[in-house]
This record gives structure tokens, sequence and C-alpha cells, in this order.
């Protein structure tokens, strides 16, 4: 199956045919300042109605401009726990815990895991599995936000988030900027990735759904390591930063 893919889509940036079937998102180059080029199928959706449930089945062939692209960049299924549209409708969503399973592309300024025994940056598999939690009940991580500032005081509440958010990763190594297939299987009690059919990682950090499809390119990095400072932002944009898929397949109930 094929999904309807929707877009999102910053000045300047672009979402264009590659070849049959295939689409290539492109940011322009640029100093700081907040640049996305998005495909999801869960545009305007409360999470309660993401499409995606396991077992799920997602593959694709994708090729990226570099392997190391200022920002982030990848494709797989989450939950959108930030919730902020950024202006390109569907409304906002209160904030909650990450799920997602996904390939992840993150540059050195990013450090995008609660532990420190994971990789947090470079070209990654990676799966985040949380409690559902009302959103009232995050209400007190909101507040402690002003926190983060103090070094002992963030250690300590990313050593809690540790606790409280599963999670697994691992490098893949191999050029991203070469034609490579990719697929994963989401199912109840572990998520399968693959590249090119060899398996590379298999987890039971499997993310609780619903889950929407998400393939994007931007240019920003946060950071939260194991010295406790937060950081997060963006960075300027190579002049020719993009990300080209074709043949993606999604599928309920298969198996890869």
């Amino acid at each position: 199956m094929t999904p309807n893919l929707k877009t999102s889509l910053t000045p300047g940036a672009t979402a264009s045919g590659s070849s049959p079937g295939g689409v290539t998102l492109k940011i322009p180059p640029g100093p700081a300042g907040y640049r996305l080029a998005q495909l999801d199928d869960y545009h305007s959706l409360a999470r309660r109605g993401f499409p995606h449930h396991p077992p799920c089945t997602l593959s694709l062939r994708a090729r990226a401009s570099a392997s190391d692209i200022s920002g982030t960049w990848g494709f797989g299924l989450w939950n959108d726990p930030f919730g902020l549209k950024l202006g390109f409708g569907g409304g906002q969503k209160i904030p909650c815990l990450p799920n997602a399973c996904w390939f992840f592309g993150a540059s050195p300024h990013n450090y995008l895991s609660f532990r420190n025994d994971q990789p947090a940056q470079g070209f990654l598999v990676q799966t985040f599995r949380s409690p559902r939690l009302p959103g009232i009940l995050l209400a007190p991580g909101v507040l402690a936000l002003p926190l983060l500032a103090l070094p002992p005081l963030a250690r300590l509440l990313r050593k809690l988030a540790s606790r409280l958010i599963g999670e697994d990763a691992s490098p893949i190594p191999i050029d991203p900027s070469q034609w490579h297939t990719y697929s994963l299987e989401w199912l109840p009690d572990r998520v399968t990735f693959r590249v090119d059919g060899i398996l590379i990682h298999q987890t039971t950090f499997s993310p609780r759904g619903p889950l929407g499809l998400v393939i994007w390119l931007d240019n920003q990095y946060a950071a939260w390591g194991p010295d406790g400072r937060a950081k997060w932002g963006t960075l300027a944009s190579e002049a020719n930063a993009w990300l080209e898929i074709e043949a993606l397949e999604l599928d309920q109930g298969g198996v890869l």
C-alpha cells in the first residue's frame, strides 16, 4: 500500500517528483532559521486517530545528499510528541512522551538520547517506548523546563527521563548518500530493521501506537547530553541538502 501523504514546507523548501513514484525533499541554503521539507500521513489528525498499529511494515529506497546533513532527517513511524504544527494547519497537540521507530540522521550538534550508553548522533536506527500518560500529568515536567539551565538538576531530570522512556538505537554502517533499500517491521513485542535485505538491528523496545508515517529533512538540532546541558535551535543549511525516496510501501499486517 502506498500511503496518502501530505506535504509541509517552509518558504523555499520543495517536495518534487524525482522519478516515477519518487519524491525529492529539499531545503534551501542559508544561515540559521527554521527550514523543513516533510511528508506525513497524520496531518490534521489527533494522536488517537493516527493510522498505524502493529503489526506494520515499512519499506522504501532512499539516498541523501550527504552522510552528514546539518540538522536532522529520516523516515519512520512516530507519535509526533511535540505536537507543534508551525503554521502548517491541523492545530496543535499537547506534548507527550515519545514513541517511535525509524531510520534517523542527526548531525554532530544533536544528542538525541536520554541515556549515556546509546548512540545519539550520526545515522541510526532508533526506537522509543513510553507510557501513554494524560497531558495533565506532564505539566510538572513542562514547569520544570527552566531547571534545565541548572546542570545538577538537569542531569537529575535526564536520569528520571531515562527511567520513564525506554529506548534502543544502533549506528547504521553504510553511506546514506548511496541508494539503499530500508525496511522495518513493527510488532507489539519487537522492531526489526533491515538495509538492503540484511538484518541490522532488532529490539524489544517496541513503541506504543498509534503512530504516523513521517519522512523529513530539516536544519534543527536538539541536545540533552550527559553533562545535563540542554541545547536546541537551528543550523546554517548547506547549498545542496536533499533527501530522495522511491518505492515506498507501508502495510498493516504484513511481514517483511
